[in-house]
């Protein structure tokens, strides 16, 4: 019988369904990533400047995505927003936009770490060079922070890919939507189905996540 249940992932196109289900939450992901990490480096760097005021916005912005959940989060955007500003997103896109202002967040308060984090001495000798103020950014402080931003930045990629998970909350079909709309329609059939189905998102998400995890680590190792 526990045999027999595996049929499921295979019955008609469940399959194919469960991937393109991983595929709207990998491009989601990706994409929010690609957006969230320009900005927030963009906002990393307006962190560490001397505006006061500045700083002060962009400090309550990072504090307002760590304290709301992500599943309000979700709510606000999908919601709350079209109907408050008119806007008429599908679903993903919403989602995507969610992500990225999450992300965004998240990675400025890396960008700005990583910057300060900068030795003394590599600023004092990029002034000596005659470097302005974004100059020194430009051909010190970045490329010297980098190597402190990455290992950061692969497990805030890992965070999002499982957080995608939430999506089906407000009804983006991604993989695991797609996995319950599959047990529901074979709960008859396969009464064990949801034992495979839910075993092999684990096994995709795994996939995912575990050698970004391990990069992660290596590189914190490397840099230690």
């Amino acid at each position: 019988m526990l045999n027999s249940g595996i049929n499921v992932l295979f019955e008609g196109n469940n399959f194919a369904r469960l991937m393109a289900g991983l595929w709207t939450s990998i491009w989601i992901a990706v994409l929010s990533l690609v957006i969230g990490l320009i900005i927030g480096t963009l906002f990393g760097v307006l962190r560490t400047l001397p505006n006061k005021f500045i700083r002060f916005i962009l400090r309550l912005y990072l504090e307002f995505f760590r304290i709301v959940p992500t599943v309000v989060l979700l709510y606000l955007v999908y919601y709350i927003l079209p109907r408050t500003l008119h806007i008429n997103w599908a679903g993903t896109w919403m989602a995507t936009l969610a992500f990225s202002l999450w992300v965004a967040a998240e990675f400025s308060d890396i960008v700005r770490g990583a910057i300060e984090s900068v030795p003394k001495s590599q600023i004092n000798s990029g002034l000596a060079l005659g470097f302005n103020r974004w100059q020194l950014f430009k051909y010190v402080l970045i490329p010297q922070s980098v190597k402190l931003e990455i290992p950061a930045a692969i497990n805030l990629a890992t965070r999002v890919i499982k957080t995608t998970s939430l999506l089906m909350l407000i009804s983006v079909m991604e993989v695991i939507n797609v996995g319950q709309q599959i047990i529901e329609a074979n709960n008859q059939k396969y009464p064990i189905g949801v034992f495979w189905v839910y075993g092999f998102i684990f096994i995709l998400y795994f996939i995912l996540d575990y050698p970004l995890s391990v990069w992660s680590k290596r590189l914190v190792k490397k840099n230690s």
